[in-house]
């Protein structure tokens, strides 16, 4: 069962992709965030090529665990994402997950220009990575 991953930005979107054992995530791509309807296409796209069977997206709760200005627009990605797509779609708490991104990027002596290339895509690696951790 392979899990698809996102990490939902206003402008970029960083796709993850599991192994066919659901073990490891592994970083896939960014796309732009220009239109739903582009997205969903891209979407389609993966889902096809990597024979996806659940989507998880980062879901980003404040602190004390509430639901801010930006959850709620992840949620309604979701809602039509669910209308474009006959995929079990769940949410998983990102909470610091780009800063442990940002972390790990630093860590491995990656440039400030280079990481502003791959956190969104690292960023769903850690979200994929620590759902697939929780089950």
């Amino acid at each position: 069962m392979r899990i698809l991953g996102l990490d939902l930005g206003d402008k970029r979107i960083g796709v993850a992709v599991s192994d066919a054992l659901g073990l490891t995530a592994q970083g896939k791509k960014v796309i732009k965030n220009t239109s739903l309807d582009d997205v969903i296409t891209e979407l389609k796209s993966l889902i096809e090529e990597y024979t996806i069977d659940k989507i998880v997206v980062g879901l980003p709760k404040n602190m004390n665990g509430t639901l801010g200005p930006r959850a709620e627009k992840t949620l309604v990605f979701i809602d039509s994402l669910k209308e474009k797509i006959d995929l079990p779609i769940i949410t998983w708490d990102e909470r610091l997950s780009t800063a442990a991104a940002e972390r790990t990027l630093i860590e491995a002596d990656i440039s400030r220009r280079k990481r502003k290339k791959v956190i969104d895509k690292m960023a769903a690696v850690v979200i994929l990575q620590n759902y697939l951790d929780g089950q």
